[in-house]
């Protein structure tokens, strides 16, 4: 390992901010970064000598290499994490105008619904990933809270309710139980946690994502958060009697007054269940 790597490596274990998922997200940025830094010309690099012309280089080749305005606000983000954890916070811009990165689409131009493949989940050998993966499914769970779901505190008569501790953001949230196959799926879950989440009695959270991880990979699962866009396509269904505007329904343009207004109403719901708080965001989900 380089000794960006390890420094920014050590970095992170010593400032653990945020939730475990931030925190896994932030170390791989960064990890890409010092690699992308040496790759740039800037071989003997330590954590505490990161510079302007550091962070001009990197932006360059972001531009150059065309990576969406997403992956390019993450990067940022986690440069500034960097940079003020070693005291040069005010050598990176706050503001990202300042790097003419232009915003982020917040319309899904085409459907990212992922169905999960029965096949490649016959390949996953664990049965708390399965099921997992399941929830994630039938719910339109986000991977942690797949993992960490407690079905002796969650299932209620006709809905789940997620902690906030689970949750993106601290944002407790109840997902309403809409058909027979969701409440099957449910006593599965609970016959094998047995009490717990879905994490195996001898293993704690992280090691369990390890497991995940690993056993997703090897199925050949991959961008399993479509799993999210395919539960809210199909709530949108469920919700208007029409298929959303991604998954090629009219757009919010061609509806009627009453259409139009129970496309709003939908999209709020379907916002609230995914955990977001903003019906805009549901346009990643649906289109518009």
């Amino acid at each position: 390992m380089k000794d960006l790597n390890y420094q920014l490596m050590k970095l992170c274990r010593e400032n653990r901010d945020g939730s475990y998922s931030t925190q896994a997200t932030r170390r791989k940025i960064l990890d890409l970064i010092a690699n992308q830094l040496h790759e740039l010309g800037y071989r003997r690099m330590q954590a505490k000598s990161l510079k302007p012309k550091h962070i001009d280089a990197l932006v360059s080749l972001w531009k150059e290499r065309g990576i969406s305005v997403g992956t390019f606000k993450n990067r940022l983000s986690a440069l500034r994490w960097w940079a003020n954890k070693v005291g040069k916070s005010d050598i990176i811009a706050k503001d990202n105008n300042a790097y003419d990165i232009g915003n982020r689409s917040y319309v899904g131009e085409e459907s990212k619904a992922k169905i999960l493949d029965e096949k490649q989940l016959e390949k996953v050998s664990d049965a708390y990933v399965r099921l997992s993966l399941r929830l994630q499914s039938a719910f339109g769970l986000r991977r942690e809270e797949a993992i960490k779901f407690s079905p002796n505190y969650a299932v209620k008569d006709d809905h789940i309710k997620l902690k906030a501790s689970w949750t993106k953001g601290g944002r407790a949230r109840t997902v309403p139980i809409t058909n027979k196959e969701q409440r099957q799926l449910l006593e599965d879950v609970k016959a094998l946690a047995r009490g717990g989440a879905l994490i195996p009695p001898h293993l704690n959270y992280v090691k369990q994502l390890h497991r995940y991880e690993r056993q997703t990979r090897n199925a050949g699962l991959s961008r399993l958060h479509g799993l999210r866009h395919e539960y809210a396509q199909r709530r949108y269904l469920e919700l208007t009697e029409r298929v959303c505007p991604a998954a090629g329904g009219l757009s919010s343009k061609e509806l009627n007054p009453a259409q139009r207004a129970l496309d709003h109403r939908a999209r709020i719901t379907i916002s609230s269940e995914l955990g977001h708080a903003r019906e805009a965001i549901s346009a990643v989900y649906l289109g518009r």
